[in-house]
Order: structure tokens, then sequence, then C-alpha cells
């Protein structure tokens, strides 16, 4: 009965810490797409990203309706990885974060700022996949707003 609780024990502090391992792993794989973001450096962005990544934002028109868009990855990657004259500069707080197995999900509110300046806010969602190369970030879907920006 002592083998198989100190095996019990064992167990979950190995699982623990793997995933913890993996949290970090994460967390890093989604900063180096924001370190790109303000770099404008289109190779660290690409790093970041599988090759398959497919990225959305949900978006309130004029009118009052709700539509979504979705963009290309290279486009993305073209507009935001070239260098520009203001620093493209998204702070990120960090909220729930789910892994099974090689898949995972993360939930980011935000606020983004065009150098100083405050362009809008959201949250961003996040899907990844673990490769063999690391936690590449799979699909993004995110909402913006001007105004009532989640904490």
């Amino acid at each position: 009965m002592r083998k198989l609780i100190t095996l019990i024990i064992l167990t979950i502090f190995f699982f623990s810490a793997f995933a913890q391992t993996d949290k970090e792993d994460i967390k890093k794989t989604i900063n180096t797409l924001f370190d790109g973001m303000r770099k404008g450096d289109s190779t660290m962005l690409r790093s970041a990203f599988h090759k398959d990544m497919v990225l959305q934002s949900v978006a309130n028109k004029k009118d009052g309706t709700t539509v979504l868009i979705t963009e290309k990855g290279d486009d993305f990657v073209k507009q935001v990885g070239t260098p520009h004259k203001d620093v493209y500069d998204e702070r990120i707080t960090w909220g729930d974060m789910k892994i099974d197995g090689a898949l995972a999900s993360v939930w980011t509110p935000y606020k983004f700022y065009l150098g100083s300046q405050f362009s809008h806010c959201g949250v961003n969602f996040f899907q990844l996949m673990k490769t063999s190369q690391g936690w590449k970030i799979i699909y993004i879907v995110d909402t913006r707003r001007k105004d009532n920006c989640p904490e």
C-alpha cells in the first residue's frame, strides 16, 4: 500500500512539473508573437506560427452588426512583420490556459497601442499545437473594441 501511495505522489509531481514546462513554453511562443510585432520582425513572427495558422477577428460594424473577418497568416506576417514607424504594442493579461496532450488553448485579454497611443482592446483566444519544433500557434480569434476593455 505504501508503495502505491508513493507511486501516485511521484506521478502527480511528474505530470504537474511536465504541465508547468508546457505552460511556460506556450507563454514563450505567444510572447514571441508579440515581441515580433513590436520589432516588426517577420522571422520572429513566423517562428511562433504553424504553417497552416488561421487568424480571425469578431468585429462590430458601424451599423451594429457583427462580422467574422478572416486574414491569411502570410498577410498578417507581411503587414505586422515589416518594419514600421510606430511600435505595434499589444499588452496582454494571461487568462485561462488549458492543455490536453498536444493541444492547448489560451485566453488573453489585451490592449493594443500604436506607439504610445491606445488603439483598441479585446480578447485573444489562441489555439496551439505541440510539434517537434515546440508549441506553435495554429489559430487565433480575437475581439476588438475601443471601450469597456477587459482586465
